[in-house]
């Protein structure tokens, strides 16, 4: 008689050959083109910046590893490596180093590392470290560099607003949309990454051509990206359409910001997002309601980062509903 155990793994769970460590290198290569972008729009500060977010990410995941958790190092699987990049691309490119250090401590030895490493985090560990900093330090964090001819040079003095800052800030003092249209970027703006604001947040062109990578190589399925920008650009419209004076069309809401970055490369995290397309579809609508309700009614212009964390929240509970079918199905006896 043999010893035959079945050995429940931690997430992500995902039924074909691909490993952990292919999919993180699949996103690295999915982000390449909006870190290209960032480089030519913000030059060696985006570049220092992402360093040290990689660096210091890797660094503290061995360390714990190694002298806290006194288990194997995993930091070859590729995920520290995509935390550091999610995370610097969620910060603007003149934040101080140290900062950024601070922020990757948060996102991989509280976030991730404290929940038992990859696979036990509940909430996605770069937006932790975003969302620390921005609370701790929300003057920095609020110093967004703008493009600039030279952009070889570091840029720390030249700051903007981000355009759904401009929005919020005008509409606050009385302006109007069509007031406001001289301030906002245009849709190519929008799309090329012309524009002030986080360093991954550039281009929303670029993401979408590595979020398109991602679907096809099936790292991702379309539910919870096209229901996010799907159910943002509906809600949006919406108010757009009741008074056009005092909210911005959709393609604004669906092109500035984190919207791209969030919906295509935060929220379908593997192991932070639910497992079954119905509960990703709930997931994916309540993130883009609550980041509307932010940007329309709450004191950020942006709340895609706090919307993904809160329905991170609710994973295990969307999980325990919506349950993949099993196989076969219980049949009455007949009474013959």
């Amino acid at each position: 008689m043999t010893d035959e155990r079945i050995i429940i793994s931690a997430s992500p769970h995902v039924h074909s050959d691909s490993t952990s460590k292919k999919l993180m290198y699949d996103v690295l290569i999915a982000l390449i083109p909006a870190f290209i972008v960032t480089l030519y729009v913000f030059g060696i500060s985006a570049l220092i910046m992402t360093s040290v977010a990689v660096i210091s990410c890797i660094l503290f995941e061995y360390l714990i590893q190694k002298y806290l958790l006194k288990t194997a190092v995993t930091v070859s699987d590729g995920s520290a490596l995509i935390t550091g990049i999610l995370l610097a691309f969620n910060l603007p490119s003149s934040l101080p180093l140290w900062m950024v250090i601070t922020g990757s401590f948060v996102a991989i030895g509280i976030a991730k590392m404290s929940f038992g490493g990859l696979g036990y985090n509940i909430f996605n560990p770069a937006l932790v470290g975003r969302v620390f900093l921005f609370i701790s330090f929300p003057a920095q964090m609020s110093s967004w560099p703008v493009p600039v001819e030279n952009n070889m040079t570091l840029v720390d003095a030249i700051s903007g607003e981000t355009t759904l800052g401009i929005i919020k800030e005008g509409l606050m003092y009385g302006e109007t949309m069509s007031t406001l249209s001289m301030q906002i970027p245009s849709m190519t703006e929008l799309l090329l990454g012309f524009t002030s604001g986080s360093a991954g947040e550039m281009s929303a062109l670029a993401l979408i051509l590595g979020g398109l990578y991602l679907l096809i190589r099936k790292v991702i399925t379309w539910h919870i990206p096209i229901t996010i920008l799907v159910t943002m650009a509906v809600f949006t419209g919406i108010f757009w359409l009741v008074d056009p004076e005092q909210y911005a069309n959709p393609l604004i809401h669906i092109l500035s910001g984190g919207a791209v970055l969030g919906a295509f490369y935060m929220a379908t995290d593997l192991v932070t997002s639910p497992m079954t397309k119905k509960g990703m579809i709930i997931f994916a609508v309540g993130i883009a309601v609550i980041t509307v309700v932010i940007r329309l009614f709450g004191a950020y212009p942006e709340g895609i980062s706090f919307a993904i964390l809160i329905m991170n929240a609710f994973v295990p509970l969307i999980n325990s509903y919506f349950k993949p079918r099993r196989f076969g199905n219980k049949i009455k006896a007949k009474i013959v």
